[in-house]
């Protein structure tokens, strides 16, 4: 089971597991849902699950490590005088702070170990050969255990809410278990908080005919961005961006906006699938996309575009960073001496740089993925500083910012920065990212375009209509999405006559025009490997 959008998944394991935990009594529902999770994980990653038990037990021995901590801190402030209060709670915040620090060391370390030694061991051994040093340190390799990113994320989400109070330490190591490893997240998310499924896990309600469809309906869109649009561009991106030297930039530019779609596509639609088959159960997860290609500046995309990695980046690295003590002593330092808007930025931008390294290596161990981190924080980063001086300029224009004529401009300027960024994201190496866009600016032709070039690089005219019509679906379903237009309840209301119609409609649209059988090539998970 490499893919959400497999057969073995959705025509096999799926509808077994529905039947099973269907048939198994309602207390002991989350055992079958624990059992399939771990089998699902088994069979992508084998012997590498020791990875994820090993991350449970962790998380479940230090959450209740800091509960015993807490407690003992409330026992003592009761009988304490009022003066010994302050004293006792710094000395207790100490010991939680270091339980949590080390707690999330031994995460992240796994991670970094596993993910990145060949990264930095190389970059290292780099550095010292133009140093003139002769010793070079030996550089491991790992095999990476599936979804490694996303269940090191939730396990550290869960360390820091019970640190905090939000959440209390779960002293059930199963629930733990469960919320850790549920099937349908562990290999590409979305990053989901202890308080957003624990509870709905646990309580594992009877499968209702009303889930089950708008599960299946939720996942048959998923299958169609999937499998006829982000399949059907697949060979063609492979072929530009593996031979991009032997194409202009018109090509170039046509395979950077087809990657975007595509990788769109592909991660949106397994997420359909993903939150389609936990609706089965009756299970509601947190959105991951809201219309990405809406937005009016980067800040906003990246609030729309895989949401729950923007959000724990915001909650676990950039609020800590940006109210820690020496960043809060710089900011008053800097307002004192740049101003109420400038001042604040100094630290925040520290922050954000962090945050944007963290998100670019987070996606990769390349230079490539620092960059793609680089150029967002940059992008981001100016819109901080001069978003005041566009809103002032506008106004001396009298210009309308809310008419629909600005918002179109700022929308297609986002895409074409979004796009950018994909290119380096999607691009062999930097330097090949570099290449193909100084071609793309300098060697920019309609030429090959106009010759039907493209058609000869893995889509024909009829892949091209295809993808036409299949996109204009998905972009007139976006638009009611971000009118607030429920479409899918809007569907689930019609009689059953249209309701059907338009599910085996669907149905029929993927088994006809899906990129599949000879001649096409399915795209591998994306995400993945992140």
């Amino acid at each position: 089971m490499s893919s959400y959008c497999s057969l073995a998944y959705l025509g096999l394991f799926l509808p077994i597991v529905m039947v099973l935990y269907q048939l198994t009594p309602q207390k002991h529902r989350w055992k079958a849902l624990l059992a399939a999770s771990y089998l699902f994980f088994w069979t992508i990653s084998g012997k590498l699950v020791m990875f994820l038990i090993f991350s449970t037990c962790s998380i479940h021995h230090f959450g209740l490590w800091m509960t015993l901590v807490q407690e003992e801190k409330k026992g003592k402030l009761a009988e304490a005088e009022k003066s010994e209060k302050k004293q006792i709670k710094g000395v207790y915040q100490r010991k939680l702070r270091g339980i949590v620090t080390l707690a999330v060391l031994l995460h992240i370390g796994v991670l970094v170990v596993l993910k990145y030694s060949t990264f930095f061991g190389t970059n290292l051994n780099t550095l010292l050969a133009a140093c003139k040093v002769s010793f070079r340190l030996p550089i491991p390799s790992f095999i990476l255990p599936i979804g490694i990113s996303f269940y090191t994320m939730q396990a550290v989400s869960y360390l820091f809410d019970v640190y905090r109070g939000t959440i209390r330490a779960d002293r059930n190591l199963g629930r733990l278990a469960l919320y850790m490893s549920f099937f349908p997240q562990i290999m590409e998310g979305p990053i989901c908080r202890y308080s957003d499924t624990a509870t709905q896990l646990w309580s594992c309600e009877k499968i209702s005919y009303h889930n089950m469809t708008m599960g299946m309906q939720r996942i048959a869109f998923g299958l169609m961005k999937k499998i006829v649009i982000a399949d059907r561009l697949n060979l063609f991106i492979k072929n530009v961006f593996t031979n991009h030297a032997s194409y202009d930039g018109g090509v170039i530019a046509v395979a950077m906006v087809c990657y975007t779609c595509q990788l769109y596509m592909e991660f949106s639609g397994t997420i359909d699938v993903v939150i389609g088959s936990a609706e089965i159960f009756g299970i509601k997860m947190p959105e991951n996309f809201r219309q990405p290609f809406f937005s009016k500046t980067i800040s906003e995309f990246w609030t729309r575009w895989h949401i729950t990695l923007g959000a724990w980046f915001r909650d676990y690295v950039f609020y800590p960073l940006s109210m820690s003590k020496p960043l809060k002593h710089m900011t008053v330092s800097a307002r004192k001496h740049l101003g109420n808007h400038f001042g604040p930025l100094v630290a925040g931008s520290i922050a954000l740089f962090v945050v944007w390294i963290c998100n670019g290596l987070w996606h990769g161990a390349g230079w490539f993925y620092i960059f793609f981190g680089l150029y967002h924080f940059g992008l981001i980063l100016l819109g901080n500083m001069f978003g005041p001086l566009f809103k002032t300029t506008a106004e001396k224009l009298h210009i309308d910012r809310n008419k629909w004529y600005y918002r179109g401009i700022q929308i297609i300027r986002t895409a074409i920065l979004v796009n950018i960024g994909e290119l380096f994201f999607r691009s062999n190496g930097l330097r090949v990212g570099l290449t193909m866009f100084k071609k793309m600016v300098t060697n920019f032709s309609f030429a090959s375009i106009k010759s039907r070039q493209i058609l000869t690089l893995g889509i024909d005219k009829y892949d091209v209509l295809i993808l036409a019509v299949s996109i204009l679906l998905v972009f007139a379903v976006s638009v009611m999405r971000e009118r607030g237009i429920g479409i899918r309840t809007a569907i689930a209301r019609q009689n059953i006559v249209v309701r059907w119609a338009f599910y085996y409609g669907l149905i029929l649209f993927i088994v006809i025009f899906g990129a599949y059988g000879k001649g096409y090539v399915p795209i591998d998970p994306i995400y993945a490997n992140f």
